[in-house]
C-alpha cells in the first residue's frame, strides 16, 4: 500500500467515526447557543410555531400550535436522531397547544374545549374527525391557550388562564387548573390563583404537582417574579390576583386578602421570564447532578424595557427544597443587541435521556445531548 493510500484510508475512517448516528452536525442557526461543557445541541425537526410536545411509546411526537391552527406529529424512522416524517393530525382549530396521550389516544386542547383522536398511531396518515371530549371551558383567548397532561391519577389536567393581565373573577374556572376524567367527566377545581400556566409536571418520587406561572405585567420591569409552585394535593391557593411571588402585595386588589393566605411559591423566577414547559430530568444521559432536577423554559419577556428570559434554566433540590435556580442553555437572546433568534416552549426527555425543547418563533425542536 502506497503512502499516500494509506493516509486516504486513515482519512475515511476517522470520517466514518465521526459521522455515526451518534453525532449531528450543529447547524449554523445554533452558533450562538451556549450550553454547560459536555452538553451540545441540534435540530430535531422543523415545526411551525412549535409548542407543547408529548411522545408516544413508539417514538412519535405529537406537537401542538398556539399562533396556528395545526396538531403535527413527526418521527425519526431512520435512527439518526431527525424526524423524516411529518404529518398534520388536524387544522383549522382554535389555539391547539396543548397535546396529551392516553391508552393510544391523542387528546388536544383548544381554547373552549378538547379533542380525542382515537387510536392515533394507527391512523397517521389519515386521523379522521376527532371526537368532543368536552366543550364548556370559556371562549375567552386571552390567556386561553392551553397545557395539558395525564397525571398519575390517570386525570386529564387542563389549566383555565385568567382572562385579563390582572382582575377578580367570581368564575371559580378562571386562574385555576382543573382535572377530569379521561372522558370528561368529573371535572373538578385542583388548585386556584394561578394567573396562567402554560406547563406542569409531576415529582418523580412524591407525585405532587409542579408548575409554571407567568406573573402580571405593568408594574414595571422587575416586579413582580414569575414562579414556580407546587401543590400536594387540591384545594391550594396560590395567591392571584391579591399577591405575587408569595410577599409581593397587588396595588389594586392585595388589600381584600393577606399574602400569608396562600402558598409561596417553590421558586421565584425572573420577572417577566415567562416560564413555560418544566419537566423534572430523570434519565441517565444527564450527569448524576441533573437528576430528579428542574428544567424549565423560559420563553422571554414581551413588555420589559430589556428583554429577560430566552433560555432554559435549571431549578435543583435537595430534600425537596430548591437550593438553586441558574441558566442552563442560553444564547437565544443577544443581550447586547437585545435581538431574539428564539423562544423556547417546551421540554421532553426521551427515551434515552436526551432533551428535546420545542421553539415557537424559530419553528423548530431542538434534541440536547451530552457525551462528556
Amino acid at each position: 500500500m502506497s503512502r499516500l493510500t494509506a493516509v486516504i484510508v486513515v482519512l475515511l475512517f476517522l470520517t466514518a467515526c465521526t459521522s455515526s448516528k451518534d453525532e449531528v452536525a450543529l447547524d449554523p442557526s445554533l452558533s450562538t447557543i451556549k450550553l454547560p461543557p459536555g452538553f451540545s445541541i441540534s435540530i430535531f425537526a422543523d415545526v411551525d410555531n412549535a409548542r407543547s410536545m408529548v411522545l408516544s411509546p413508539s417514538g412519535t411526537l405529537f406537537v401542538g400550535n398556539r399562533n396556528g391552527d395545526k396538531v403535527y406529529a413527526v418521527k425519526d424512522t431512520d435512527g439518526d436522531f431527525v424526524a423524516d416524517k411529518k404529518w398534520v393530525i388536524n387544522s383549522g382549530l382554535n389555539m391547539p397547544n396543548g397535546v396529551a396521550l392516553k391508552d393510544g389516544d391523542l387528546y388536544v386542547a383548544e381554547v373552549s374545549r378538547i379533542l380525542k383522536f382515537s387510536d392515533i398511531e394507527n391512523k397517521l396518515d389519515n386521523p379522521g374527525e376527532p371526537t368532543i371530549v368536552y366543550d364548556k371551558f370559556p371562549t375567552e383567548s386571552h390567556h386561553g391557550w392551553k397545557y395539558i397532561a395525564f397525571g398519575p391519577d390517570g386525570k386529564l389536567y387542563v389549566p383555565v388562564g385568567a382572562p385579563c393581565n390582572i382582575c377578580e373573577s367570581d368564575d371559580p374556572i378562571f386562574a385555576a387548573i382543573h382535572r377530569m376524567n379521561a372522558d370528561g367527566t368529573e371535572l373538578e377545581l385542583f388548585a386556584s390563583g394561578v394567573r396562567n400556566t402554560v406547563g406542569f409536571t409531576w415529582h418523580p418520587e412524591t407525585n405532587d404537582l409542579w408548575f409554571t406561572d407567568n406573573g402580571r405585567d405593568r408594574l414595571g420591569d422587575d416586579v413582580p417574579p414569575c414562579e414556580l409552585n407546587s401543590a400536594s394535593g387540591p384545594g391550594m391557593h396560590f395567591g392571584y390576583p391579591y399577591c405575587h411571588g408569595g410577599t409581593i402585595k397587588d396595588p389594586e386588589f392585595g388589600d381584600k386578602r393577606a399574602c400569608d393566605e396562600f402558598v409561596k411559591p417553590m421558586q421565584n423566577l425572573g420577572a417577566h421570564v415567562a416560564p413555560l414547559g418544566v419537566k423534572f430530568y430523570t434519565g441517565n444521559m444527564f450527569p448524576a447532578e441533573y437528576k430528579n432536577q428542574v428544567i424549565l423554559a423560559e420563553h422571554g419577556s414581551w413588555d420589559r424595557s430589556k428583554k429577560s428570559g430566552y433560555k432554559l434554566s435549571l431549578v435543583k433540590l435537595q430534600d425537596g427544597k430548591v437550593t438553586s435556580y441558574e441558566p442552563f442553555v442560553t444564547g437565544w437572546l443577544d443581550e447586547a443587541a437585545q435581538t431574539v433568534s428564539g423562544r423556547p416552549v417546551d421540554v421532553l426527555q426521551m427515551p434515552d435521556g436526551s432533551l428535546l425543547v420545542s421553539d415557537d418563533q424559530a419553528g423548530k425542536i431542538y434534541r440536547i445531548t451530552y457525551k462528556g
